[in-house]
């Protein structure tokens, strides 16, 4: 049957990207990191150092999962043109339609599988650190913060990464001011690096007795988890520390202790605050880790020497600097202003479903960069 000699051939010609994928994913380097974390692992101290140790295991649990995702691709691809190969040879339609669902399914991980190898920037397998600050509209746009950390919470959950929360300031009546929290996976600063930036929001408001339409702004910075860097010297004296009572979402996520713990960096004017966990000293290696992490980050955005020629990113968290729109009314519409890219489920996007908006910023710069 024809249909069976065009996905043979279609198939065959997709060979040599997926032998460029087993190049650049290394399974043979794959099973041996793995080997040796496993090693580690057995060792009798391992579980002595409780917060090595979770690195240890999810790092092992993200290799694993990248070599099963690899070979399960390799093993699919193999399939549909043993599966068409039978097929076309007993001229059975009856397998028609089973082999076009494994054949799309299997060119979806390829592509997929394709983008992770683009991931080649210094942090980009590092964990991110995700930052929501409410544009200016009080109530409206601390709403729509918080329904941005649901999505970003959602899409993490999608992809079996933790999150755990670092800062949390509630709005006055609903919502969000602002927020921090810690995506802790393999490449997760890779793909979300593509979120940092502003998100505008159009809807018919809850809060407006009326039923207007608003538009509102909230931003989100997105830097990489670094734990220590020799590259940026950060001084004793340049770090201003204020202590305060923790307030987030109730219950157990944060200590009401005075033990949140806000640094400012004096040269750059960055602030950095952490307010989740047991006690001070906690707080405040939180704190200095997500300080580093946006000074290193500046740093390599803006390929800068010193430290004290850094000056904290100024964004205006309004009309005309928003990378992505999210309309809810008087049509349903997620646009990405960078690179096009739309998608017309609103409510699948805001249920974590962003990958499309990731895959198409990723593909792009790619282009970019080959040009």
């Amino acid at each position: 049957m024809l249909q069976y000699e065009e996905l043979i051939l279609e198939f065959e010609n997709l060979r040599p990207q997926l032998a460029d994928l087993k190049a650049a994913i290394n399974p043979d380097g794959l099973k041996k990191e793995i080997a040796e974390l496993e090693e580690e692992t057995a060792k009798p101290d391992f579980w002595n150092d409780t917060e090595n140790s979770q690195k240890v295991s999810r790092k092992l649990g993200a290799l694993k999962g990248k070599l099963a995702q690899y070979d399960k691709l390799a093993e699919n691809f193999e399939d549909v043109i043993t599966m068409a190969e039978l097929a076309n040879e007993e001229d059975d339609e009856c397998m028609l339609g089973e082999i076009k669902e494994l054949a799309d399914s299997t060119k979806a991980q390829l592509e997929e599988q394709k983008l992770v190898t683009l991931l080649s920037g210094e942090f980009d397998a590092k964990n991110a650190i995700l930052t929501f600050h409410a544009g200016a509209g009080g109530t409206e746009a601390q709403d729509w913060v918080e329904m941005l950390y649901r999505m970003y919470n959602r899409w993490a959950e999608r992809h079996n990464f933790k999150v755990s929360l670092l800062d949390y300031l509630e709005g006055e009546e609903a919502g969000i001011k602002s927020a921090s929290i810690l995506i802790e996976g393999l490449n997760a600063y890779g793909f979300l690096k593509s979120e940092n930036g502003v998100h505008r929001l159009v809807r018919v408001s809850p809060f407006d007795a009326s039923g207007r339409r608003h538009t509102s702004f909230a931003s989100l910075e997105v830097m990489p988890e670094i734990d220590e860097d020799t590259s940026v010297d950060i001084r004793p004296e340049d770090i201003e520390m204020e202590v305060y009572r923790s307030s987030g979402a109730g219950g157990q996520k944060v200590n009401k202790t005075s033990s949140a713990v806000r640094l400012i960096h004096k040269p750059t004017g960055i602030v950095c605050a952490c307010q989740t966990q047991r006690s001070q000293v906690q707080n405040r290696e939180y704190a200095m880790r997500m300080l580093i992490s946006k000074l290193v980050e500046i740093k390599e955005r803006e390929h800068l020497e010193k430290i004290s020629d850094i000056k904290g990113e100024q964004l205006q968290i309004a009309w005309g600097a928003q990378i992505r729109s999210y309309v809810f009314m008087p049509y349903t519409l997620a646009k990405d202003h960078r690179t096009g890219y739309e998608m017309g489920n609103i409510q699948a996007v805001m249920d974590g479903d962003i990958d499309g908006f990731i895959n198409a910023y990723l593909k792009s710069k790619a282009l970019e960069s080959n040009e």
